[in-house]
């Protein structure tokens, strides 16, 4: 029994349901990577995992309510993969993040025919997104001046401008990549930073 009184459900059970969930959330950025979350639909991701449109419902109460789930994991996953912000400069950390999100163009898709939708001042993610931009833009900025005072980045750049033009150029070749995967976006990603942000030797 549970604190509340309830049945405990039995373990076995309680893992299958875990895996159906994650199935889910595998197959969702699938679908809106793909259609994008407004045209991507419930039914299409119940029909990759095998359930009804009900049965996908049963995990998660709202298509909504999926997305996010498939934005926090996707979230989790870029912060893995940029590394400890106490052992990598901020540069270093999106060298290793653009390196990732070439490996995961699901993901990547996703994210990106996301925020074009997002962009729609209707969009119910227009303001969340808005959002995003400014306080990621933020952090790096407060980076880019550390990176100044240890003599990492380039003493006569405006770190708030520089903030910005860094995910232009991330969200720019991953747009390039989806379209032709001959476009590596970590030497490109490298170019920019040799040509902009590092300062002379």
């Amino acid at each position: 029994m549970t604190a509340d009184g309830m049945p405990r459900a039995p373990r076995g059970s309680y893992a299958k349901g875990q895996v159906r969930r994650q199935r889910i959330v595998d197959e969702a950025v699938l679908v809106f990577g793909r259609s994008g979350v407004t045209s991507g639909s419930l039914r299409e991701v119940a029909k990759r995992v095998g359930l009804t449109p009900a049965g996908v419902l049963h995990h998660f109460a709202t298509k909504e309510e999926l997305f996010t789930e498939v934005l926090r994991q996707r979230d989790e996953r870029v912060r893995d993969a940029a590394g400890d912000p106490a052992a990598h400069t901020l540069v270093e950390q999106m060298g290793k993040v653009v390196a990732y999100n070439a490996t995961t163009r699901g993901l990547t898709s996703l994210y990106t025919v996301v925020v074009a939708e997002a962009s729609d001042p209707e969009h119910p993610a227009h303001a969340s997104f808005a959002a995003r931009y400014r306080e990621s833009a933020a952090r790096a900025a407060e980076l880019l001046r550390a990176g100044q005072a240890a003599g990492e980045v380039r003493p006569d750049i405006d770190p708030d401008r520089a903030a910005r033009l860094l995910s232009a150029v991330m969200d720019g070749l991953q747009q390039q990549w989806l379209l032709d995967e001959s476009v590596d976006m970590s030497a490109h990603f490298a170019e920019f930073v040799r040509g902009y942000l590092e300062p002379p030797a």
